[in-house]
C-alpha cells in the first residue's frame, strides 16, 4: 500500500508527460505482480462498486473529528474533493510519511478494506469507516475514500498509461492500447496476459485502438491540395467497431463498452461479417434515407436490453468509414484509399440493410468542399471529416492526418443566474453557472457551464458574483442576473425534464458579452422555435433567419 501511496504522490506532484511516466515505470519495477495489476486498474479509470455516499461521509467525518457539519461542509467546499476533505481533517494530516510503517500489499488491502463494504448495511458501513478513521494512516485513508466514492482520478491519460506499460514490458505500445480496449482484469494472470510478448492469439474480440481526427482551426486550403483528401460526411452517432473473430462477434463502442444489448440490430451484422474482419464506423439512428437526432439514440443506451418497441421508433444504422482487418491480418499499416476500397467490397457482398458505406464526398476544389460543408444540417451531419488519402490508421489522436471540419456552433445570449464552486483546482470559486432566458417577464434555466473563459475571466466572474449573492443553499448561489454570456451549443431538443422545456447540446460559454445587459439576453421563443422546424430548417441556416439576431450558426 505504502508504494501505491508513494506513486500517488509522484503523480499529484507533476504534469510533466516523462516524469510521470519514469514514475509508473518504478512502480512496476518495484510492485509485486498482484498489487501492480490492481494498480493499473485503478489508473485506467477501474472502478468500484460505490460504496460511501457523499452526505453520510460527511456526517461520519463530523462525528470522528468532532467537528459541526457545517464546517466539513464548508471544508469541502474549499477543497474541492470530498477524498481530499477527510484526509485534511484526520487527526494524522500533516504529521509526515506515518504510512512508513503501513506495509500491507495492496492486493490484500482491497480484499480485507474495499472489496467487503459494498455488501454491508448503513450502520456497518458507518462502523468501518470510523474504524478505518481511528486506525488508517492519512494518506491510506484519503486512497482509500477515493477508491470507495469512485476512481483515483490523478490525471494519467490512457495513452500516458499505454507508454509507460509499453516501455516496463519490452512491448510495442500499439499491441498494449490494443489489450487494454477490452479491459484490463486486476490479477496477475490479465497483468501477464497485458504484458505478454506474444501478440494476437489471446486477443480475442478486443478491437483496435481507435483513431482520432483534430479540430480543423485553420483555412482548409493550408492543407495542400484536394485531390490528397478524402472528404466525408462527420456523422452525428455512436462512433464503434464491429469485430468478427474466432467464431464469435462484438460491437464496441470507442468508451470501451459492448453495445451489442442496446444495438441488436448492428450486432447482428457483426456476426455475419467475414471471419476475421473488424470495422470502424459510426452508429446512427437513420430513417427514409437520412439521419436522425442523436437524442433519440440515446433513448437505446444505459439498457440491459435495448426495448424491442424501440426498433420501428429509433431504427439504426452502422456507416463504416474503415476496414481494420480483413481474413485476419491487419490492414491498419495500409493506405486509407486502399483499406477503403475492400471496405466497399465487404459492405457491398454484405448487402445488409443496416450497413453502408460512409460515401466519399467529390469535390472541385476546397471552396466546393466548403458550400458542401454549409448544407450539413440540411442532411443531419455535424460537417465534414479531412482525411489523407495515404494516411494509416494510426492509435489515438494524431495531428496531421485526419481533420474534423465541424460546423459552427448556434449561440444564444443568456443571463448568468446561479453558480456554485468549482472542483479540484477551482475549489473555492464559484465556476459552474446556471445561464436563463427570458419567458416573458421571467428568466428561465436553459443550459448549465462551467468551460469556455480564462483563468482571469473567472477569477472577475467570481469577484463580481460574491457581490451579488440573492440566496444560499448548500454549495449554490443564486446572483442578480446582471451578467450576460453567449453560449454556444450542437444541438437542441424538448425536454420535460426542464421548467424551459428544451436541452442544449453540449453548452459552453463561447464569450462575456460584456456589451450587453440583461434586458438584451435572447428569449425561450428563439429556442423554441428550433424544435418546431426540420433539422434542415433552422434559425441561421439561411441569410436574413435570424431570430433574435443571436442565434445562428
Amino acid at each position: 500500500m505504502k508504494r501505491l501511496v508513494d506513486l500517488h504522490r509522484s503523480l499529484d506532484a507533476t504534469t510533466r508527460t516523462g516524469d510521470r511516466i519514469a514514475a509508473i515505470r518504478r512502480y512496476l519495477d518495484a510492485a509485486p505482480t498482484a498489487d501492480a495489476a490492481w494498480t493499473l486498474w485503478l489508473l485506467a479509470g477501474g472502478r468500484f462498486k460505490r460504496a460511501f455516499a457523499g452526505p453520510r461521509l460527511k456526517d461520519w467525518t463530523a462525528e470522528a473529528s468532532g467537528h459541526p457539519r457545517w464546517l466539513v461542509e464548508e471544508c469541502h467546499q474549499a477543497a474541492g474533493d470530498l477524498a481530499e476533505t477527510i484526509a485534511l481533517l484526520h487527526p494524522g494530516s500533516g504529521a509526515g510519511n506515518e504510512v512508513a510503517g503501513f506495509d500491507q500489499p495492496l492486493a490484500a488491502f482491497i480484499e480485507s478494506w474495499v472489496a467487503p463494504l459494498p455488501r454491508l448495511d448503513a450502520p456497518a458501513r458507518r462502523e468501518r469507516f470510523l474504524v478505518a478513521w481511528r486506525s488508517l494512516p492519512t494518506e491510506v485513508l484519503h486512497l482509500w475514500v477515493k477508491m470507495l466514492t469512485g476512481a483515483l482520478r490523478v490525471g494519467v491519460q490512457r495513452t500516458l498509461l499505454t507508454r509507460a506499460i509499453a516501455e516496463h514490458a519490452g512491448v510495442d505500445r500499439a499491441i498494449i492500447a490494443h489489450r487494454l480496449m477490452g479491459g484490463l482484469e486486476p490479477t496477475a494472470t490479465g497483468l501477464e496476459r497485458l504484458m505478454a510478448a506474444e501478440a494476437g492469439e489471446g486477443d480475442g474480440l478486443v478491437p483496435y485502438p481507435f483513431m482520432l481526427a483534430s479540430p480543423l482551426e485553420s483555412p482548409p486550403e493550408e492543407l495542400g491540395p484536394l485531390g490528397e483528401w478524402i472528404l466525408e460526411w462527420k456523422w452525428d452517432g455512436i462512433r464503434a467497431q464491429l469485430v468478427r473473430r474466432g467464431g464469435a462477434s462484438m460491437v464496441w463502442s470507442r468508451g470501451e463498452e459492448p453495445l451489442d444489448r442496446a444495438f441488436p440490430e448492428i450486432a447482428a451484422v457483426a456476426r455475419a461479417l467475414p471471419a476475421g474482419t473488424v470495422l470502424d464506423g459510426e452508429i446512427v439512428a437513420w430513417e427514409h434515407e437520412r439521419p436522425l437526432p442523436f437524442g433519440m439514440l440515446q433513448q437505446r443506451l444505459g439498457r440491459t436490453d435495448a426495448a424491442p418497441m424501440l426498433f420501428p421508433e429509433v431504427p439504426v444504422r452502422f456507416l463504416a468509414f474503415d476496414l481494420l482487418e480483413a481474413g485476419g491480418a491487419d490492414l491498419r499499416p495500409r493506405p486509407l484509399h486502399e483499406r477503403r476500397a475492400e471496405l466497399q467490397r465487404v459492405v457491398e457482398a454484405m448487402a445488409d440493410e443496416h450497413l453502408r458505406e460512409s460515401p466519399w464526398l467529390a469535390e472541385a476544389d476546397w471552396s466546393a468542399a466548403a458550400d458542401r460543408r454549409a448544407t450539413g444540417r440540411e442532411v443531419g451531419t455535424e460537417g465534414l471529416m479531412l482525411k489523407r488519402r495515404e494516411s494509416p490508421y494510426r492509435v489515438g489522436r494524431v495531428r496531421g492526418d485526419w481533420w474534423k471540419w465541424k460546423l459552427d456552433p448556434y449561440t444564444v445570449d443568456a443571463v448568468l443566474v446561479a453558480a456554485q464552486p468549482g472542483h479540484g483546482r477551482r475549489a473555492g470559486l464559484l465556476t459552474d453557472y446556471t445561464f436563463a432566458v427570458w419567458d416573458g417577464e421571467d428568466l428561465v434555466p436553459i443550459a448549465q457551464a462551467y468551460s469556455g473563459l480564462t483563468d482571469a475571466e473567472i477569477r472577475d466572474v467570481d469577484r463580481q458574483l460574491r457581490s451579488s449573492i440573492v440566496a444560499r443553499r448548500g454549495p449554490w448561489r443564486q446572483v442578480e442576473p446582471r451578467l450576460v454570456f453567449e453560449i454556444a451549443f450542437e444541438g437542441i431538443q424538448a425536454s420535460r425534464r426542464h421548467r424551459s422545456g428544451v436541452a442544449l447540446r453540449f453548452p459552453r460559454m463561447h464569450r462575456w458579452r460584456t456589451d450587453k445587459s440583461p434586458a438584451e439576453a435572447d428569449r425561450l421563443e428563439t429556442l423554441t422555435a428550433m424544435l418546431a422546424r426540420p433539422s434542415g430548417d433552422r434559425p441561421g441556416d439561411r441569410p436574413g433567419d435570424r431570430p433574435g439576431g443571436s442565434l445562428a450558426p
